[in-house]
This record gives C-alpha cells, sequence and structure tokens, in this order.
C-alpha cells in the first residue's frame, strides 16, 4: 500500500500517442538541423549525410550497405532517408517507411533529387501495426537504426516484423539506445541528471 504522503509525491506519467510521436518528429525530422543550407537542395542532403556519418561512423559498418545488392530491404524509421539513400545507393530495392509525414516528404524529395526514386517505395506507416500499411511479405534485411525504442511498444514493433516480413536466412538489424550508453550519458548532460532520477523519461523524448 502506499502511502497518502508518498502518494503527494507522485507525478501522472505524461499520456503518449502515435500522433505526440508524430508531432514531435514533423517539429523537427531527426537530422535536419545538420546543415544550414537550403534544406531540400542537394547540397544540403549532402551534407546531412557526410555530418550524419561523421559523428556516427559505426552506421556504416552496422548497416552494411553495399552487402545488400539485390536485396528487399525494409527500413523502419527512415526519417529524412540517409540511410535508404545509402540502402539504394548499395543497390538494393527499399520499402521505407516513416510515422511523420514531414520526413517523408523530406526523404522522398531526397530520393529524386540524388535520383534513386524509382528503388524506393516511402509509407508513412505506424510501426507498431505495419502489416495494416506494408503488406505482409518476407524481406531479406528489417533494418531500423535508432527508431524502435520511440515507439509507445517496441515489443510490438518486433513482433510485427517477426509474424510479417522475415522468413529463415531474412536478417534483422535494429539498434536501440543502450541505458548506459554515450547518446544517454549526452542527454543527461543536456536534460540533466535529476530527470532520470526522478523516473522521467528523457530519452524516449529524444
Amino acid at each position: 500500500m502506499v502511502s497518502t504522503a508518498t502518494q503527494t509525491h507522485i507525478k501522472a506519467k505524461p499520456e503518449v500517442s502515435a500522433e505526440t510521436i508524430r508531432e514531435f518528429w514533423d517539429r523537427r525530422p531527426c537530422n535536419i538541423r545538420h546543415s544550414p543550407l537550403e534544406v531540400g537542395s542537394a547540397d544540403y542532403f549532402n551534407e546531412i549525410e557526410r555530418r550524419r556519418y561523421f559523428v556516427e561512423p559505426h552506421i556504416k559498418e552496422f548497416a552494411d550497405f553495399d552487402r545488400w545488392d539485390g536485396s528487399k530491404v525494409l527500413e523502419i524509421g527512415c526519417g529524412i532517408g540517409t540511410d535508404t539513400i545509402s540502402f539504394a545507393r548499395g543497390g538494393a530495392q527499399i520499402t521505407a517507411v516513416d510515422l511523420s509525414p514531414k520526413s517523408l516528404a523530406l526523404a522522398e524529395k531526397r530520393s529524386h533529387v540524388v535520383g534513386f526514386a524509382e528503388k524506393i517505395d516511402f509509407r508513412e506507416a505506424d510501426a507498431e501495426e505495419l502489416s495494416d500499411y506494408v503488406p505482409p511479405e518476407a524481406y531479406d534485411l528489417v533494418y531500423s537504426f535508432g527508431v524502435i525504442h520511440h515507439t509507445i511498444d517496441p515489443k510490438k514493433v518486433i513482433q510485427q516484423v517477426r509474424d510479417n516480413f522475415v522468413r529463415p536466412g531474412s536478417t534483422f538489424k535494429f539498434m536501440v539506445y543502450h541505458r548506459y550508453s554515450w547518446k544517454v550519458l549526452w542527454i543527461m548532460a543536456t536534460q540533466g541528471l535529476k530527470s532520470m532520477l526522478r523516473g522521467e523519461d528523457p530519452v524516449a523524448a529524444h
């Protein structure tokens, strides 16, 4: 039983919905500020790519873009399409989904600017209900980098993939933040240790 005195210090956890998450990423698509150049220009997208892989050089080794030449790839949470384009450049045929229509619009524009539009099928989708948006079929690779932990129920996303989009021989690669990672240390440095100790979830918001 929780005492009355203790109850006065418990904060109700703010409600989170798919719409809340969509609005968050529409306001600031991931990596959109990696370049001060004109948003949507070829030079802008080139600088976005250069900066992403400079800041996170491990992505290239993790994704192994060139390995998937001639393969079918499903990317969950494509954002503004940096990794999407890298897969296309490596020869993959890609279905790329994201919850944020603003992010998708930039990703699709990018695919036309760099000349890979015919290799990518962009779809707005809630990953927790992915089979409602993308016809179930097996992919050679299902890929998601830094996305699934932002969903309301990550287990639903993983179950969607297992039930509908892989077969024996498929690969499912996904990255989520580790509680003791450099990313979390950065969030603690910028958001403050107290927010972590109070039980708030600044990781989910970033």
